[in-house]
């Protein structure tokens, strides 16, 4: 896998059956290593161990129903009353941070209407805050740390 512009972490690998597997802390299991996992486990490791962000209130691969469409959110941060207050996308390193992508977290944060959303392929990060009172959004400079949020 290819260097991310991420901190790196000691990450525990182990290969079965031929295949590369990564181990998820927030799931707490071994998951298959493909490029978008591997930004998956580096950006959660930068939000946990760089910005503050407790594990706890962080879930991956959260699973979302709008009407008969199943989506599933790459990553989720929760409030300490389990109110979701971010969403983050991930993608693999190739490929680009498009509008598409952005669509593509609109929908989910449709329904869960948090506060931050967040894109990024490992080689570049970008976050932006909602302001729903004046139905609008600014792209933030960094991911802010968890206190600040």
């Amino acid at each position: 896998m290819e260097p991310l512009n991420l901190p790196p972490y000691e990450r525990k690998l182990k290969r079965e059956d031929g295949k590369l597997f990564i181990f998820d802390n927030l799931r707490r299991r071994f998951v298959a290593l493909t490029p978008e996992e591997w930004v998956r486990q580096h950006f959660v490791h930068y939000l946990t161990d760089h910005l503050g962000y407790p594990p706890t209130l962080l879930a991956n691969e959260v699973e979302l129903q709008l009407g008969t469409k199943k989506l599933r959110c790459d990553s989720v941060l929760y409030t300490q009353t389990l109110t979701p207050k971010m969403i983050v996308e991930y993608k693999a390193p190739n490929v680009a941070l498009t509008k598409r992508v952005f669509d593509q977290i609109s929908d989910y944060n449709l329904l869960l209407r948090v506060d931050y959303l967040i894109v990024s392929n490992g080689l570049r990060h970008i976050c932006c805050k909602m302001d729903y009172e004046h139905h609008s959004y600014s792209f933030l400079e960094t991911i802010p740390r968890y206190e600040n949020l």
